[in-house]
């Protein structure tokens, strides 16, 4: 990403609900809307606690943003 506003508009395409964090759940069907429908929940959930600092199990835009950075 080049860019923070690019980084968010990006996050929230994942971030079904608006709330600011994105479950296993949305990162399934919003790949599976932009053409990747073989992504499973058990490959979400690991996609997801990669990026997930607090582990809450939902990756905020800031633990998106740090991902983008290294």
């Amino acid at each position: 990403m080049a860019n923070i506003e690019q980084a968010r508009a990006a996050f929230d395409r994942f971030d079904a609900d608006g709330d600011g964090q994105v479950t296993p759940d949305e990162f399934k069907h919003a790949m599976a809307e932009m053409g990747d429908p073989y992504v499973t929940g058990p490959m979400a959930e690991a996609v997801i606690n990669s990026k997930d600092a607090d582990h809450d199990g939902k990756m905020s835009f800031d633990e998106f943003w740090q991902a983008l950075q290294g």
